[in-house]
């Protein structure tokens, strides 16, 4: 029925989870089924009773099982509804008007004291903050005066060529002279997109779509597009086909890799026929990528330029969700704009820290990093996990939660008569923060949808505030009975 693989390098007990976990997945283990016994289940695998036991009581924690006294472990009824509605009707491009809400909501949630379900903050779960300061202490010591100075506008070289070489362990070909160096993923959004559109253009993004790309349109003066997205599979193809024959599209942005904040993870198949059919309209797609080093749900997908043949694809990404946002260091692959990207980079900013260049091009030489993502990345996988055994104890059952391949999110629908942005109002006063849905939409949409990040150290602390969490919801529908 099982086995485990002792020379894999993973934790025995993550093994027989993760075995258990493809059972319930495949139909073959079903709500109510007996799990062996303790016992049992060590003959069979030849691993020990302690191991077994730690991997049932996460499967307890997360709720995927329960313990019946004198009778065993059984496999637990889903409490929840997982996300399987496209998210939204495509229609027109509208004005985005979501700065005031953000404003306030960033306002509060970054108050002392406040449990940060509002912030997707994925590293933090498990920070790299020993070695990282051992990193940077040697870097000073062997570099001294050199790591005060300032940076070359494009980044420093060490850096651009470790980024190069990891790109070749995703089949793409990258000359470390086309990256560009930025201050966070954000700056090289704003880069790409202020090099491949103008004030007044339409820009497509999925829905719901990350709220920094749309105040991004919204500072710049555009008009933002919403396409169907499946929580499944992501931006739906017929909806961009549809929008690129209705509308002047100048561009797409979109987290295809992995949707914040769907957390859904696209295929390679789709991926590529997402660009192709993007290049056959002559339409840039700048991609948002800063968690496709975080998908723990299977491998991570070629990015989206590996599929480019006109380079029209611009590539954003960071170490922000990996490793350090206080870093503020992203990189940019801007294809054919790189020029227009690498003038506009010096005229607003000139250059990037060169001190947190050199220490990530150590930690990434060293092989620090993929050590880091190696643990990382189980960590968040039970977060979200244990995260969604909590609100199917603690929400309403008609509850939809996503089910993320990767990330620090969830993504809840909650029934219509809640109210998000009176919840997150509600939330704060309880020191506790989310997101509400309607900053995800350009056309405020989403209205009964949160967003809560499981990117923390797990502790009872956050229990307790989903437990707070639901009660507000709870009173929601108590005041709003019709």
């Amino acid at each position: 029925m099982f086995s485990v693989h002792k020379q894999s390098g993973e934790f025995l007990y993550q093994q027989v989870i993760d075995l258990i976990c493809q059972q319930i997945g495949s139909g073959a283990l079903s709500p109510g089924d007996k799990l062996p016994s303790l016992r049992h289940l060590s003959s069979e695998l030849t691993v020990s009773i302690p191991t077994v036991r730690q991997a049932y009581l996460e499967l307890e924690r997360q709720g995927q099982i329960v313990a019946r006294e004198k009778s065993g472990y059984f496999i637990q009824d889903k409490q929840n509804n997982p996300l399987v509605s496209i998210g939204c009707r495509t229609c027109r491009p509208v004005e985005v008007r979501c700065r005031n809400l953000i404003e306030r909501i960033y306002d509060a949630i970054h108050s002392p004291g406040v449990l940060p379900f509002g912030i997707a903050n994925p590293c933090m779960a498990l920070p790299a903050t020993k070695t990282l300061n051992r990193t940077m202490k040697r870097v000073m010591a062997r570099a001294e005066e050199r790591t005060l100075g300032y940076a070359h506008t494009i980044g420093d070289l060490g850096l651009r060529r470790q980024l190069s070489y990891r790109y070749l362990n995703h089949g793409l070909s990258v000359n470390p002279d086309e990256i560009l160096i930025t201050n966070g993923a954000q700056e090289a959004l704003a880069l790409a997109l202020k090099s491949v559109a103008s004030e007044g253009d339409v820009i497509a993004v999925e829905s719901p779509a990350y709220h920094g790309l749309l105040e991004l349109i919204e500072s710049l003066g555009m008009l933002a597009l919403e396409l169907e997205t499946c929580p499944v599979s992501g931006v739906s193809l017929e909806a961009l086909d549809k929008a690129l024959r209705r509308h002047q599209v100048a561009a797409c942005m979109f987290s295809s890799s992995l949707s914040n904040p769907l957390g859904c993870v696209s295929s390679n198949q789709h991926r590529q026929a997402m660009v192709e059919l993007l290049e056959s309209y002559s339409v840039p797609l700048i991609e948002d990528d800063v968690y496709g080093d975080l998908i723990y749900a299977g491998p991570r997908p070629h990015p989206a330029q590996y599929y480019s043949r006109k380079g029209l694809v611009l590539t954003c990404s960071s170490f922000s969700k990996t490793v350090a946002p206080g870093y503020r260091i992203g990189w940019l692959l801007a294809g054919s704009a790189f020029r227009t990207a690498h003038k506009l980079k010096r005229s607003i900013s000139c250059s990037s820290g060169l001190l947190q260049q050199m220490t990530l091009t150590d930690f990434l030489a060293s092989g620090d990093y993929d050590r880091h993502l190696k643990r990382l990345l189980p960590v968040l996988k039970y977060n979200a996990q244990r995260m969604s055994a909590a609100i199917s104890r603690y929400f309403p059952k008609q509850t939809g939660i996503s089910q993320p391949g990767g990330g620090s999110v969830l993504w809840l629908q909650l029934p219509r008569k809640v109210d998000s942005v009176l919840l997150f109002q509600q939330a704060i006063e309880q020191d506790i923060s989310i997101l509400p849905g309607t900053v995800f939409s350009a056309g405020r949409r989403y209205k009964n949808h949160i967003r809560l990040s499981y990117g923390h150290p797990w502790s009872d602390n956050i229990d307790a505030g989903l437990s707070k969490l639901a009660e507000l919801v709870h009173r929601q529908l108590t005041d709003n009975p019709d």
